[in-house]
């Protein structure tokens, strides 16, 4: 149960600095990349929740936590939970491809924006390091 809750806490962490990390590559270049991390409209069942910001950074979090918990338990069985590279493999992959959901709205960035989808992509990786990190200290 401690390793859960600390795997909640660590989900949290690594998304504020996803969140941190998006909003920094937006200042610095104007991309709209950290918006796909709050938006909900290409989710038929969660879509008439989005127009609430709060809603959105309720799903970011749970994203994050979810992300983090799941891909944990689901490397134990092959002895790599305590390794890096997973959590940024899998997440940065795994972001790379969830970034063409954006072509199933109209909210930006485009799905064809290169720009937006390296910042997207490198920004999970970000996150994987932060939770591989965190669960390599703290677990």
């Amino acid at each position: 149960m401690v390793i859960f809750i600390k795997l909640i806490l660590i989900g949290i962490i690594a998304g504020i600095l996803l969140a941190g990390f998006m909003k920094v590559v937006r200042l610095i270049t104007g991309s709209k990349a950290d918006i796909l991390l709050y938006n909900m409209d290409y989710m038929p069942f969660l879509k008439k929740w989005s127009d609430y910001w709060i809603t959105g950074i309720l799903f970011h979090y749970a994203t994050c936590i979810a992300s983090a918990v799941v891909l944990f338990y689901l490397l134990i069985p092959v002895g790599r939970e305590m390794a890096l590279w997973p959590y940024i493999l899998v997440f940065a992959a795994g972001g790379g491809m969830l970034y063409f959901l954006s072509a199933l709205t109209r909210t930006p960035p485009a799905w064809n924006d290169a720009s937006a989808w390296f910042y997207w992509t490198f920004g999970h990786g970000v996150f994987g390091l932060a939770v591989g990190l965190l669960i390599r200290f703290w677990i």
